[in-house]
């Protein structure tokens, strides 16, 4: 009797304009189960990711022509595809700049295959869930999260209802928050369940509730996220989101 065909594994893009780098990054992954295809700069990056449309991209920052955090952007117009940031610099201000435009994580070169792979496993699990998302929506003031349709709608005072346009990272952020409103988190909790398994430095979780805090208020909810100095951050739906 023949054996059932496995089921093929994620599909990771890697964007990556060394050549010895990228073949090392793919035969990592295919090692632990996992599709990739490669790309040598930003403008393939973007027709593969249209064509295959991949369950995660490993992207370079820096590539000839068009770069990574442009090649980022325009993934992000088009959707909420997990995408962790490859950089040769340690500045956590370019670390930073990838994650407030919509990155899930980064890396740092040199670094080390098996940490790489190990990396994207963990975001893959945290964007696909480790556990079956809640079947009621989460309703907070003004504010509805559905975890098994992965969308959170703002109601405006009129009743009608504007999707936010929220990162994977942000969602599970808003989502974690609404769970429990009033309850401060701190800023280790909301890394270790929403960026399990990262080396994500205290900045980078103050770095996605500020672009979540901004979306907040565009979409007319007010001031709904509070810093709680010195511990971390609360959900907090006053009178404005309850009117």
């Amino acid at each position: 009797m023949n054996s059932p065909t496995p089921l093929p594994g994620p599909l990771v893009l890697v964007v990556e304009d060394e050549p010895g780098i990228a073949s090392i990054l793919t035969a990592y992954l295919q090692r632990d189960g996992l599709r990739a295809q490669q790309a040598g700069n930003g403008l393939d990056a973007l027709r593969l990711f249209r064509q295959l449309r991949p369950d995660m991209v490993l992207l370079d920052i820096h590539l000839p022509g068009m770069d990574g955090l442009d090649v980022l952007r325009a993934i992000r117009e088009e959707g909420q595809t997990p995408v962790i940031m490859v950089t040769a610099l340690a500045d956590d201000i370019d670390k930073l700049l990838g994650l407030r435009l919509g990155a899930d994580d980064y890396v740092v070169k040199p670094f080390s295959p098996p940490e790489v792979v190990a990396r994207v496993r963990a975001v893959l699990r945290r964007t696909r869930s480790q556990e079956a998302p809640a079947t009621t929506p989460i309703r907070v003031g003004r504010i509805e999260i559905d975890q098994q349709a992965h969308a959170a709608l703002a109601y405006g005072e009129d009743g009608r209802a504007v999707p936010l346009p929220l990162t994977l990272t942000e969602f599970r952020l808003l989502a974690c928050l609404a769970a429990q409103p009033k309850r401060c988190f701190s800023r280790g909790h909301l890394i270790e369940h929403c960026l399990p398994e990262s080396d994500a430095l205290d900045r980078v979780i103050d770095s996605h509730l500020s672009k979540l805090r901004r979306k907040l208020q565009q979409a007319g909810q007010g001031e709904l996220i509070e810093t709680v100095r010195g511990i971390g951050y609360r959900l907090w739906p006053g009178e404005s989101a309850e009117a």
